[in-house]
């Protein structure tokens, strides 16, 4: 994305949706997030999979649990938040000029389930076209928050939501629309998470909140995670006309492929050494000016030392004073709804200057040779940083954000005047 001048190719976030294991809130979410508690359990209800014996960060929404497709209550009640946060609502007069770019999903599999003679495994719930069209939730959000504009919708595993946000910023900058929705939920799929056991990538430990150690001498995997989180992105010009709240500007994304396998990634990180380095270029930042990275950082042996020497070597000896946080450490890997999660996450860390702990890192590993900030949180103003998705099918994908400062200014809403308790 090139980086402009003008305010009125400049995209802010203005609002911000987010549910997690740890919280059904935006606040909820963060306030949790900075005294390093984790949602991770043993799953239940998940279809087919005796309870207990995977692990994950589930979702409990409150009273009994929706006849259909978890992902649309998700969706939107983070649009809802989002919009309420932005202050707007699209209007007769501007919702042609709203988009919505949200990322695909796993449907419904009780159809399935009935062809092969299980039906008891998946209760019928979601309209037959969800059990097949990936672009469900984008379009029902579309149809349900009159969002007239251009529908975005896009499958590219754990950058999915990355994507999409820079799918939508692109979409502004390009006039195709003024205002967009951008973001992505997950649900914890059977299916999806028998294929993860199977692959041994999913961690296990006789303390489930322990089980995903990202950097960590120890780490043996991740942990599936549910959850949602969206943005409200507008061009800079008409949030500063309407007097809105703005809490950071993107200022660069970017993509590229390792092309090399399915799983695994180039030793050397070759392809996310130029990934960061586009997007310091094209922001026109240098490697000084990140405070934070928020890192893919799933708990994968090999995963994480790669990413861990991109960073590196993307931004030099300027490396040695960034912030690394991993989040899954605490609310699981939420695949293609990971990178908007996380970039939520980003989004406050910069708004309250605090960057956030990396759960379990207890022995770093000295592959991962990064200030992964481990166990507890610590205060820091942070002006610029840096998320980071690395998906199955050698997707990446890279989002730069400049806290925002000026008029509407996002005044802080951490509680931090007391010490936060050390994570336990």
């Amino acid at each position: 994305m090139k980086q402009h001048q003008d305010a009125h190719d400049r995209v802010v976030i203005t609002g911000i949706g987010l549910i997690t294991s740890v919280g059904n809130d935006r606040e909820g979410v963060w306030h949790a997030i900075q005294r390093g508690r984790s949602g991770v359990r043993g799953m239940t209800g998940i279809p087919g999979i005796p309870d207990g014996s995977l692990l994950g960060a589930q979702v409990r929404l409150g009273g009994p649990e929706p006849p259909e497709l978890k992902n649309f209550p998700l969706c939107s009640r983070t649009v809802a938040e989002a919009l309420t946060d932005a202050g707007i609502r699209p209007k007769a007069d501007n919702r042609h000029r709203f988009g919505c770019s949200i990322t695909g999903h796993m449907g419904d599999m009780s159809y399935i389930a009935g062809l092969n003679g299980r039906p008891d495994l998946f209760p019928p719930g979601a309209p037959w076209h969800t059990q097949w069209m990936p672009n469900s939730a984008c379009a029902r959000v579309a149809s349900e928050f009159g969002l007239h504009g251009p529908r975005m919708s896009n499958v590219t595993a754990c950058a999915s939501s990355t994507i999409g946000i820079i799918s939508a910023t692109r979409a502004i900058r390009d006039g195709l629309c003024d205002y967009a929705v951008a973001g992505g939920s997950e649900i914890i799929n059977p299916l999806i998470a028998a294929g993860f056991s199977n692959m041994r990538v999913l961690a296990q430990h006789d303390d489930p909140e322990q089980a995903c150690r990202p950097f960590d001498a120890g780490r043996t995997g991740f942990v599936m995670g549910e959850g949602a989180a969206m943005f409200v992105l507008e061009r800079l010009d008409l949030a500063l006309a309407r007097g809105a709240s703005i809490y950071a500007e993107v200022v660069a994304g970017g993509l590229l492929n390792d092309a090399r396998h399915v799983t695994s990634l180039e030793g050397d990180s070759t392809a996310l050494v130029q990934l960061i380095q586009n997007i310091l270029r094209q922001g026109k930042l240098s490697p000084r000016d990140i405070d934070l990275v928020n890192a893919h950082g799933t708990g994968t042996q090999q995963n994480d030392a790669m990413e861990s020497h991109g960073v590196r070597a993307a931004l030099g000896r300027a490396a040695d004073r960034v912030n690394v946080t991993a989040n899954k450490s605490m609310i699981g890997h939420l695949v293609s709804a990971s990178g908007a999660v996380e970039l939520a996450i980003t989004a406050l860390a910069m708004r309250d200057a605090f960057c956030p702990p990396t759960l379990n890192l207890t022995h770093p590993d000295p592959k991962c040779d990064l200030d992964c900030t481990p166990l507890v949180g610590r205060d820091r103003a942070i002006e610029h940083a840096l998320k980071l998705s690395i998906a199955f099918g050698g997707h990446m994908a890279a989002i730069a954000l400049r806290r925002w400062q000026g008029p509407g200014e996002r005044e802080s809403r951490r509680e931090w005047r007391q010490p936060l308790p050390v994570a336990a």
